[in-house]
């Protein structure tokens, strides 16, 4: 077995209206470095991976394990290195990111020759849905939807001409927690408002209409309403983004972060301002990944997606 490094990226799902379907590829990365080895071995280089007890407890190497045995391998021995930039329980995907790094970490020791389509399946059946994963899986803006004979279909785009600013509180908030307040069940007239304005935000951002598309973003109903008392700041971070001229704010993910979209080529200096207004936040801009999970072998890429 040659060395090689799997990198996945982080993601931001929902995206105001499109809950449990819209996910945005970031440029925060989860790495792992693989090499041969006599034992299994796995080692963190960064404070921001939890911590474990041995390999085998390891959340990677279980979902690499089981991954092997669903199509009846098994992992051979090797030394894994993990680095990884993407906060925990941060609503930035930092599981979903697991998991594809697991399924493709036992793709590569156990040659299974994996398509797209059977990663965002194994990777969804972990998740319990395809948008962090598909995101994390393919980059860029993803789209999906699961069909009645559960089939996964999504569709990607590339070309957002915005900036994207991560407002990153530094509290943890469980993604059981932040989908224990929201509704069961909605009126048929209720859920017929919110699909309206998830379709108007995705018709309005892919057609680059980024005013119209930041209005719809920030009048979802589906799941910021029944969250924004969970968020640290929610209405102040909110007015101070509207205030520097943004076109949207949202909770990413399950929260609490919060995702500013901004105008191409001012997101570095707005979130010097917004760093500015909340000193205890992390505050930065970050790149959309196009990629989407890739494994190289020295620096040459072997495998993409």
């Amino acid at each position: 077995m040659n060395g090689f490094t799997i990198s996945v990226p982080a993601s931001s799902a929902n995206i105001g209206p499109g809950f449990d379907s819209l996910g945005l590829s970031l440029g925060l990365y989860l790495t792992l470095s693989v090499e041969k080895h006599s034992h299994w071995e796995i080692q963190h280089q960064s404070l921001l991976l939890p911590d474990f007890e041995s390999y085998d407890k390891h959340f990677i190497y279980q979902i690499a394990k089981e991954t092997a045995h669903h199509y009846g391998k098994q992992l051979p021995p090797c030394k894994v290195t993990i680095d990884s930039s993407i906060p925990l329980a941060r609503g930035l995907g930092s599981s979903a990111s697991a998991v594809i790094a697991g399924i493709e970490l036992a793709n590569q020791l156990c040659r299974l020759q994996l398509s797209l389509l059977d990663k965002l399946m194994l990777a969804t059946e972990k998740e319990g849905h395809p948008d962090n994963v598909a995101a994390s899986l393919v980059g860029g803006l993803v789209v999906t939807a699961s069909t009645a004979n559960d089939k996964i279909n999504y569709y990607k785009w590339n070309s957002l001409n915005i900036d994207i600013i991560t407002v990153i509180p530094d509290t943890e908030l469980k993604t059981e927690a932040s989908r224990s307040v929201l509704p069961e069940h909605f009126t048929r007239k209720y859920a017929a408002s919110a699909s309206s304005i998830c379709n108007l935000f995705i018709v309005a951002l892919t057609s680059h209409d980024y005013h119209l598309a930041g209005e719809m973003m920030e009048n979802d109903l589906f799941h910021e309403p029944f969250r924004a008392t969970l968020i640290p700041k929610y209405t102040e971070i909110k007015k101070a983004a509207r205030s520097l001229g943004n076109y949207g704010t949202v909770i990413s993910g399950a929260g609490p972060t919060m995702l500013v979209f901004a105008p191409k080529g001012k997101g570095q200096s707005i979130a010097g301002e917004l760093q500015g207004q909340f000193s205890s936040y992390n505050i930065c801009q970050v790149n959309i990944d196009t990629q989407g999970m890739k494994v190289t072998s020295g620096k040459e890429e072997v495998a993409e997606n």
